[in-house]
């Protein structure tokens, strides 16, 4: 069966599940989306690899990285290979330099795995074919959209952004080291997301 290799879009708030996240799966070569809901520690640790943040002390994603490279474990890829009822089925490929070995894994984790060693991550047609979404325009607003879609709007719980869109970026970027030294990394990837906002508009 044909892979076909994903790419990170981005990450957003989840208004159909409290305290969940949307991680948003994009197909190399083409326009579809592949939106998956994540818990917020997964979130956590995969914005804090793409934002090349440095936490205080090494969270679980990275404890594992440090113990497979002192093993010499090496993560070939990740596959997003099944969708059973909603849920993502994914496995990582692992090279030990004698043998190739797949293990199942929750495909948050999967992916906070391979953004750290810069592992390829695939999924095939028939998954894409079921819960791809073909965008119109461009990430960004595709991105605002899931941030803004589901539940009652009086009811739902929405991330405090305004204070953020009142700052200064000079303010943004105290905040933000605070933020870090606090390991309040929610809150740092809010105000990345701001930063980056004002930079793509």
């Amino acid at each position: 069966m044909k892979k076909i290799k994903l790419d990170i879009v981005g990450l957003s708030y989840s208004q159909t599940q409290s305290g969940a996240y949307a991680l948003v799966l994009g197909e190399i070569s083409g326009r579809r989306r592949l939106p998956i809901i994540i818990g917020g520690f997964e979130a956590q640790a995969i914005a804090i690899e793409i934002e090349k943040m440095t936490p205080s002390r090494p969270l679980t994603h990275d404890l594992f990285k440090t113990f497979a490279e002192t093993f010499h474990i090496k993560i070939e890829e990740v596959i997003i290979y099944n969708l059973v009822d909603g849920i993502f089925y994914a496995k990582i490929i692992f090279n030990d330099g004698r043998k190739h070995t797949e293990i199942d894994a929750r495909t948050s984790d999967a992916i906070a795995l391979a953004v750290r060693f810069k592992a390829p991550v695939y999924t095939y047609e028939f998954i894409l074919a079921s819960a791809g979404i073909v965008i119109e325009g461009n990430d960004f607003v595709f991105l605002e959209n899931i941030e803004s879609a589901g539940g009652d709007p009086e009811t739902r719980t929405a991330p405090d952004t305004t204070s953020y869109s009142s700052m200064t970026e000079e303010q943004l970027q105290e905040t933000l080291a605070k933020a870090l030294a606090d390991e309040m990394y929610e809150k740092a990837a809010r105000i990345r997301d701001e930063i980056t906002r004002r930079k793509s508009s």
